[in-house]
């Protein structure tokens, strides 16, 4: 049985990726979920697994190093897979200390306890693997031709993406100076289920069934490539089990569009349900600060060396996306209330 330790798996990705292994493989695994449950995490997005014998929820910090060891002195994990980390950039402007704390301290915290409990001697123990989730922001802004591959220069521009950029770092350095056993995935932007809705996509829903306005930052034109969560942790499970130690790979979706273009997308696939809602409910605000114009990646890698490309199209994904919303609106005005409002009040008003 090989047993993962999730970090972050209340959120978006880490719940959708441990719903994508059980439905894999749920009689072969043991799966230890530790979150800290801050505002986007929610332990409603696991409901569908947390009676199974073989699924531990344990909440806590990943900068905390005593329930680390006390985790690795009770089961044998094979794998981490790192998602817990701060992620919005508005609130990196804000306030960088949390990011800091944890996207770098806590990946740190992680790196020294699993060298701990895995290295006999010089070697590390067959069959572990330390995977650091990352994103497309380390490498900073596009013009309007080329991608970003493996070998781009990382050049963040927000606290954000700087400590993302600073804990793929670490990572790397501890395969380079102990030969650890780590990747780094590097993905575009992801939309799908359980999105908590401060990001774009499920933000647009929320504001579009509330009559809100929908914030969108400067001229709406900066550019992001899209990829279904369900793709991404396809491509992060063929990372796990097939990935060459040490490599870094790109995770794309090969599906550009503007800002303003999902906007306008999303408002007229809810018109055409019967939705009354209009291009009115946009409001062009002033721009974020250090905002990049575009990401987009190249995904050869991936795709060549362990078979990777996206299931999904655009169209399909987003339909799926909508759908799933539509159907759980309970679920997204539970979450979408509280921090979220008082957040975003600032942005809009109800109409």
């Amino acid at each position: 049985m090989k047993t993962y330790l999730i970090t972050g798996g209340a959120g978006f990705i880490g719940s959708n990726f441990i719903q994508y292994i059980f439905n894999k493989s749920r009689e072969k695994i043991l799966v230890i979920n530790i979150d800290k449950l801050t505002y986007a995490g929610n332990l409603d997005n696991l409901r569908s697994v947390e009676s199974l014998e073989n699924y531990k929820f344990i909440k806590g910090d990943i900068c905390d190093a005593e329930i680390l060891q006390e985790i690795f002195e009770n089961f044998d994990i094979d794998c981490i897979v790192n998602f817990a980390a701060e992620s919005h950039v508005d609130r990196s402007i804000e306030d960088p200390s949390i990011f800091i704390k944890t996207n770098i301290l806590g990946t740190q915290t992680l790196l020294d306890i699993s060298k701990k409990y895995w290295k006999i001697n010089d070697d590390f123990r067959e069959g572990k693997k330390f995977i650091q989730i990352s994103t497309d922001e380390v490498y900073g802004s596009l013009g309007k031709e080329g991608y970003f591959t493996e070998k781009t220069s990382i050049d963040p521009h927000s606290p954000y993406s700087a400590s993302k950029a600073s804990a793929d770092l670490i990572v790397k350095s501890y395969y380079d100076t102990y030969k650890m056993p780590i990747n780094i995935t590097r993905c575009s932007n992801n939309y799908g289920p359980y999105q908590f809705p401060e990001k774009l996509i499920p933000l647009i829903i929320n504001n579009c069934l509330n009559e809100r306005y929908i914030p969108v930052y400067g001229d709406g034109k900066n550019i992001r490539d899209w990829l279904h969560v369900e793709d991404h942790c396809r491509a992060i499970d063929l990372v796990i089990n097939k990935g060459v130690i040490g490599e870094v790979y790109n995770i794309g979706g090969n599906n550009e569009k503007e800002n303003v273009q999902i906007v306008k997308y999303i408002i007229s696939v809810l018109k055409n349900k019967g939705l009354s809602v209009s291009e009115e409910l946009i409001r062009y605000v002033e721009d974020r600060k250090g905002h990049d114009r575009r990401y987009a990646i190249d995904s050869t890698k991936i795709k060549e060396n362990l078979g990777f490309k996206p299931s999904l199209s655009f169209e399909d994904g987003m339909l799926k996306t909508l759908e799933w919303y539509l159907n759980n609106k309970m679920w997204l005005d539970k979450v979408g209330s509280g921090d979220y409002m008082n957040y975003y009040e600032k942005f809009y008003n109800k109409r």
